[in-house]
């Protein structure tokens, strides 16, 4: 596969929607094609899974594994109808999350065995990685109070989730780039946007495109 696929991670309120606009206006400014998607999504499937996931009408309806398989389900949808054949086309693809998701929510926070989340990975995306993984790292307070503000005060069913286990959620995060420094950056998301921008902005140039 000729493209790149650079995903943004991180926790609830961490401002990955509004950065991933912007790198993606960035790099066509470049002339590089670009394809945005995002997890749970991207396709008529993922989008299903998606609403099923964070309707607040399903707290408590959805068991730790049920949830990490709908997870993948969506995630192989993903990856077979658009990272794959974008990547072969030679495009940038980027994702509002990816794997490293599902091994900090479903493996760290929901304490489900490691070891299956792994083969669950292997099913869905195969030998597929990121080139590079943006991780916008938020205070969970922080981050839990901007996304409520977004949603007029609304919570889904993840967001509403306890306090504790977004810290678990943030370490787990912080944990996961010490241990593969190559493929992450991490990027204090308590910056001004257009700081976080410009950081976004030359680490995807210097890695990527150097």
């Amino acid at each position: 596969m000729s493209g790149q696929l650079i995903t943004f991670e991180g926790s609830e309120g961490c401002g990955k929607t509004t950065q991933i606009t912007m790198l993606a206006q960035r790099l066509e400014g470049m002339g590089k094609k670009v394809v945005i998607t995002r997890e749970p999504g991207g396709t008529l499937i993922g989008e299903k899974i998606r609403t099923l996931l964070q309707d607040p009408a399903n707290t408590g309806e959805i068991t730790p594994i049920t949830e990490l398989l709908l997870f993948s389900a969506a995630r192989a949808e993903l990856v077979e109808q658009i990272i794959k054949p974008a990547l072969e086309r030679g495009e940038i693809v980027i994702c509002d999350r990816f794997f490293d998701s599902t091994f900090v929510y479903q493996g760290i926070a929901r304490s489900i065995d490691l070891s299956v989340i792994d083969q669950l990975k292997a099913i869905a995306v195969g030998s597929l990685k990121p080139d590079l993984t943006l991780l916008l790292d938020l205070d969970p307070e922080a981050g839990i109070k901007r996304a409520g503000e977004r949603q007029s005060g609304t919570l889904d069913r993840i967001e509403a989730e306890s306090l504790e286990f977004f810290k678990s959620v943030r370490q787990a995060y912080l944990d996961l780039a010490v241990s593969e420094p190559d493929r992450f950056t991490v990027i204090d998301g308590e910056l001004s946007v257009e700081a976080i921008e410009a950081i976004v902005g030359s680490t995807v140039e210097d890695k990527l495109f150097n």
